[in-house]
């Protein structure tokens, strides 16, 4: 496969000379004319102290915050997929009322503010569907080592519900993004891919599970892989109710430090990245899936 080889036009030095020109200039604004003064040896103790107690070092809030959000992220990611590909694929249906159903619930979704779905999600899921289910009895009821592992994989027995409700919201908001991403896989096949199953004799399921999916799968993987990045800026918005990812816990450092810049610089960092990592992952993805195609 041919690679074009890469080139430094004067456009990218103008680019780069103009944001370091930029970052200089915020850097002196800060530091000269607002008199800020720099405080970034608070920093590291809130990412990591070491415990006396057990002779080991432990993660502080920051990194807390941090294994939250990956955790937020990686479950609202495989719900979101689990929604999006069963309405993508009630989207390409043959039935009208399925149709129907798959299109409303993404025109809905993606209507509505994010924000808006985080309280309704949280006060309805939390307040008459959790209590219904007795979701936090039974978390409560569990043995220690149960809650400790489910502490690990999820959350804090505590903070459980909401951990769960800023789950479904987001799952429930990226589903309907890919359920778009699905629905144009589907399509995106020849109408001959159909009818040469349904010559074989294929009914529409043995049709999408053998012939369709398979094929449209590897299309949409990369755009999929894209939402994941998504995903994981939007874990960010679920601190509004409390839910102590990365977000949050920068919110309660500054308020007891009351050290802005170098929290907010720090918790950019780390998002940074976490999404430039996921981006070369994508980018991998996409060259093995055209190298295969080859």
């Amino acid at each position: 496969m041919y690679r074009r080889k890469t080139r430094i036009t004067m456009l990218d030095v103008v680019v780069t000379t103009l944001l370091i020109l930029l970052t200089a200039f915020i850097v002196y604004r800060l530091t000269m004319k607002l008199n800020y003064k720099w405080n970034w040896s608070i920093i590291p103790r809130y990412l990591y102290f070491f415990d006396e107690s057990e002779g080991r070092w432990r993660a502080n809030v920051l990194m807390q915050g941090f294994y939250t959000t990956l955790r937020l992220t990686i479950w609202s990611t495989l719900l979101a997929m689990f929604f999006g590909f069963i309405a993508g694929i009630l989207r390409t249906t043959p039935r009208l009322f399925n149709r129907l159903v798959g299109r409303s619930y993404v025109e809905l979704i993606r209507n509505v503010p994010p924000l808006v779905l985080i309280f309704i999600f949280y006060f309805f899921v939390s307040a008459q569907i959790m209590p219904l289910l007795g979701v936090e009895d039974f978390i409560r009821s569990r043995s220690p080592g149960t809650q400790k592992i489910l502490g690990y994989l999820f959350s804090a027995p505590e903070l459980f519900t909401a951990f769960l409700s800023g789950m479904f919201t987001i799952a429930v908001f990226q589903g309907a993004y890919i359920t778009e991403i699905v629905r144009a896989g589907i399509q995106s096949l020849s109408r001959g891919q159909w009818e040469a199953s349904y010559a074989l004799g294929l009914s529409w399921r043995q049709q999408m599970t053998y012939i369709i999916l398979p094929q449209a799968l590897k299309r949409v993987l990369p755009p999929l892989a894209n939402e994941f990045i998504n995903t994981l800026k939007y874990s960010a918005i679920v601190s509004v109710i409390s839910i102590q990812e990365l977000t949050f816990q920068a919110m309660q450092v500054m308020a007891a430090t009351y050290v802005t810049i170098e929290v907010w610089l720090t918790v950019t960092a780390i998002y940074l990245v976490m999404c430039m990592l996921l981006s070369l992952g994508v980018q991998w993805l996409e060259h093995r899936l055209a190298r295969s195609e080859a």
